[in-house]
Formats: C-alpha cells, structure tokens, sequence
C-alpha cells in the first residue's frame, strides 16, 4: 500500500520527475499508511484504545484499528491504518548503489580462469547462535534460489560451506585452511542486533589473525543490514534482501579481480 505524488519538475523545465513523495492508499497523495506491531499487552479494549494511542503518537492521525490478535499471554498484535502528513525526498535518500556489471556464470569462470589463473576460494558459514542456513545456501548450494545457480554451480570457484551456528574463531582457523578469498556470512538472528555485535567480532578476529595483505574479502548478508555500515562494521561488503548468487559471484569477481588489476594499473 504504497504510492507517490509528483512534487518536483525535472531540471531545465523539463518533464517531471518523482522526487517529493508521500504514501497513498485510496486517492493519490492521500497519504495513508498500515503499520503493524505487537503491544505487551492483553486483547482487551484498554489495549486497543492503547495501539491507537501509540499510532497517534507516531503522526498517525486519524487512525483506524483494523486488526487485533491475541498473541499468547499477555501479547496483543495489531494493524493500523490511517494517514500521515509526512513527505520524503527522493534526493536525499542514501543508498548503495551497484557499481559492478553483472556478469554470467560463464562469463565469471572465464574472468577467474583467465585473469586469476586458479581457483577463487569462497568459505561461508551462519556465525554465532545463528541456525538459518537458508541464505547462505541459496547463495552457495548449487541448488541456489529461484532457478538460480548458488556458487558451487561455477567451475572456477571452491566454495566451502560450513553451515550454521560457527564460531568466530572456526571461521577464521576455515579460512585459513581454504585460502579463502572472500568469506560470506549471512545472520538472520537480529535480536537485540545479534547481527551487527557478531559481525564486528568477525571483521576484528580476521584484522588480529591475518596481515591488511593477506585478509580475505569480508562480505556479510541478511535481511535487516544496512547496506551503507561496511565501514563501520569493518566488513567489505553487505548485501541485503533479495540479493542472488549471480550479484555475489559478480562482485567478486569485480573485488578480486577486475578492480584490483585496475588499481595495479
């Protein structure tokens, strides 16, 4: 439920762009919303009167109850709609924005034949108390994801899954062992940012264990990263929702190899 409303002509007086938006849900720029979340609370009307309070509360005004659920004990889920007076510049929006071609299978195994003369070593693994091997194995099974071959698939890469619930310390002793050039870890598990506190555990134990040279790239994913914190999270890259093991594989290849003979250049 989602939409946008014109607010800004392109530059030079030309056709206009889509740059100052607002949500809609009936009429265009009516700017409606739903937002869901749970109250420690039991269903009651006293807990409904509070979900709207709390809607209220973050410029939902006016806003509608339109679902409320008991969620075991003591818990209340609820859905809201109504509208919000907000709008959003599409100009002032940060994202990180791919900045390496998409190659194909066979152009990737070509690259790394070619200009790398061996096998690119890949080790991944789900790190910490992490048991959701579902995105580190559509990125590397070579069953993949949505008819998508994961990296086992390419002949030129070694891939190294060791699956779920590892430690820092093993991951690092694992890539040692492959000469891994790139390290994938994907976290699921963000309670209480689980993802980001293990994350940074990762990056400083392969800084102490291994040389700025020898380090292989870093690269973490999952749904809830931001994909502007590498830096400070000390990883090279992170990849987000949606992310396919084509996109991996092409940055890889664009870090390891293409950008770094660039560089040398």
């Amino acid at each position: 439920m989602s939409g946008v409303e014109v607010g800004a002509a392109a530059p030079g007086g030309g056709a206009a762009e889509k740059r100052i938006v607002r949500p809609y849900g009936d009429t265009t720029g009516d700017g409606m919303v739903q937002v869901s979340f749970t109250l420690p609370v039991p269903h009651d009307k006293r807990a409904e009167g509070a979900a709207v309070q709390l809607a209220n509360k973050m410029g939902i005004d006016p806003a509608m109850l339109v679902h409320a659920k008991q969620m075991g004990d003591g818990f209340t889920f609820f859905v809201v709609y109504g509208r919000v007076n907000h709008l959003v510049d599409l100009a002032a929006v940060q994202v990180v924005e791919r900045d390496f071609p998409l190659l194909s299978a066979k152009e990737v195994n070509a690259v790394v034949k070619q200009r790398l003369r061996r096998k690119l070593s890949v080790v991944g693994a789900c790190i910490g108390t992490d048991a959701h091997t579902v995105g580190i194995d559509a990125i590397l099974n070579v069953k993949g994801i949505a008819g998508e071959k994961g990296l086992e698939y390419y002949r030129e890469l070694t891939v190294t899954n060791l699956g779920a619930q590892v430690s820092v310390p093993e991951l690092v002793e694992a890539a040692r062992a492959a000469k891994a050039d790139a390290v994938l870890v994907s976290q699921v598990v963000t309670q209480r940012d689980a993802h980001l506190h293990n994350t940074r555990e990762m990056s400083a134990a392969f800084r102490e264990a291994m040389p700025a040279g020898k380090r292989p790239l870093l690269i973490v994913g999952g749904p809830r990263f931001d994909e502007t914190m590498t830096e400070e999270l000390g990883v090279d890259r992170i990849f987000g929702r949606g992310t396919t093991p084509g996109e991996v594989a092409s940055y890889l290849v664009h870090a390891l190899i293409t950008n770094r003979k660039a560089a040398r250049a």
